[in-house]
């Protein structure tokens, strides 16, 4: 007769099993924080027009509301829906409570006197008016996509300079701009040469910050108003 085979009972890693317990234990607390952490901190970088405040309620976080129920791309959708908004990224930090906000503003580059309008950085016209340049007369449809486009690449700090901007063609070009700066001096130029603007502070240094006009649509010349 067959002798039965004898199972060996496994005795209980009472050790391991606690260690397992406890991982349990933190992996569950872990996971309960985290769906119940709310935003505390806010850091807001890339604006100039809008202030962190307003980019704050444009988010929708105002509140400090639960980090779990505003994910970084529901924020994100959120201010790029905005027509102030050109880009926007969002990011938190391992323990969902601190926002990291950068924007790209879709800022006033112009305001078109002649369709009384706010002309956007992505070309957008809005009824609202900013402390920003004029265009003081109409400028054709075969010119203004490009004259946008380079106004666009023109620095901000260049643009923070200019006040007012004319169309005005002449015999040689019809693509040739009159500029009003904000300190007095008078520039001229074409858009196949508008980007030399960018070098405008270190020009007029160069000219003993003397007040002027100074010609860029044919070289690059000055001409005092004492002259």
């Amino acid at each position: 007769m067959a002798k039965k085979k004898e199972v060996k009972k496994r005795k209980l890693n009472k050790k391991r099993f606690f260690i397992f317990l406890i991982i349990l234990i933190i992996i569950v607390l872990l996971i309960y924080k985290l769906f119940n952490t709310n935003i505390t901190n806010i850091y807001i970088s890339g604006n100039s027009y809008l202030t962190d405040q307003e980019i704050i309620d444009m988010a929708g976080i105002t509140k400090y509301p639960n980090s779990i129920n505003n994910m970084s791309y529901s924020i994100k959708n959120r201010l790029e829906k905005n027509k102030y908004i050109y880009s926007a990224k969002v990011n938190k930090n391992l323990f969902l409570n601190k926002v990291y906000i950068e924007v790209k503003e879709n800022y006033p580059l112009f305001y078109y006197q002649s369709e009384v309008k706010t002309i956007l950085y992505n070309g957008d016209k809005v009824d609202d008016k900013f402390s920003t340049i004029t265009v003081i007369n109409k400028i054709p449809d075969t010119i203004y996509d490009k004259f946008l486009s380079k106004l666009k690449q023109v620095d901000n700090d260049i643009l923070n300079r200019m006040s007012e901007i004319e169309y005005k063609p002449n015999d040689v070009d019809e693509e040739r701009f009159f500029i009003l700066m904000n300190d007095g001096n008078y520039v001229y130029l074409t858009l196949n040469k508008f980007l030399t603007i960018n070098k405008y502070i270190e020009m007029i240094k160069s000219f003993d910050n003397q007040k002027g006009i100074l010609y860029l649509d044919s070289g690059e010349y000055f001409d005092t108003f004492n002259e």
